[in-house]
């Protein structure tokens, strides 16, 4: 098991990886609207959204994989009313076959955000892009 770390990403504001490698899988820990400096972004959902990827998308790369490597999502939102503004973003960042995936709502993130997202990819395979 490998502990997955970049200065791409906000560092993990717990004691957690912001992934973990174990053979060809990549598990990814929930990536929030921070930027790497670990200050919040301000915006909208549609804001929170493109960030949350962009960070997932950078620790897959640290972990030599990609987001068109990714089998699996979970998105975690404060309110699901933005579940149409969420995959208008996520359609930009995902295309072609999408990954599993599965939204659910909750009461609240961390920082107050308004979305969550975590994922896991194979790594080091082929390509699996989109």
């Amino acid at each position: 098991m490998q502990s997955i770390t970049t200065n791409n990403a906000p560092a993990a504001i717990g004691p957690y990886s912001q992934a973990v490698k174990v053979g060809n899988m990549v598990y990814t820990s929930g990536q929030i609207a921070l930027q790497p400096d670990g200050t919040l972004i301000e915006g909208d959902i549609y804001a929170q959204t493109r960030q949350v990827l962009v960070n997932l998308q950078n620790v897959l790369e640290a972990a030599d994989s990609s987001l068109g490597q990714v089998v699996k999502t979970t998105i975690f939102l404060a309110d699901m009313d933005d579940f149409v503004a969420v995959n208008t973003v996520y359609a930009e960042f995902f295309v072609g076959t999408y990954p599993a995936r599965s939204t659910v709502a909750v009461k609240t993130l961390p920082k107050n955000v308004q979305i969550e997202i975590d994922a896991v990819a194979v790594a080091n395979t082929g390509d699996y892009s989109y």
